[in-house]
């Protein structure tokens, strides 16, 4: 979808509580699953992806086509399973924010 010329999309955050440390680890030992993953994201919808540690939390932020296409991918059983077994504590939702992406002059 267009508007105005500009490409409409989302900006989706999300913080995951759990083990910063296994997280760590997985990211290194699981490199490979991580890739897949990430190739499978682009191809139904998301633009960019990047991963942050906090304490006690590990940040995502994506930008996606639409917020239809993430919550189809993210709320994949298998990507739940990965999810829980690198470290995130699944038992409780984790806290998902979703916008819309808009162009301004400070851009970068």
């Amino acid at each position: 979808m267009q508007l105005r010329g500009f490409a409409v999309s989302v900006l989706i955050t999300i913080k995951i509580p759990g083990d910063t440390g296994a997280f760590r680890r997985a990211i290194t030992e699981r490199a490979d699953e991580f890739a897949k993953i990430g190739e499978g994201a682009r191809s139904v919808g998301a633009i960019h992806h990047r991963l942050g540690l906090g304490d006690g939390y590990v940040l995502v932020v994506d930008e996606w086509e639409s917020s239809e296409q993430f919550e189809r991918f993210f709320g994949s059983p298998s990507l739940q399973a990965f999810i829980h077994e690198v470290g995130g504590h699944t038992a409780a939702a984790p806290r998902v924010i979703v916008a819309e992406a808009i162009g301004s002059a400070d851009q970068f």
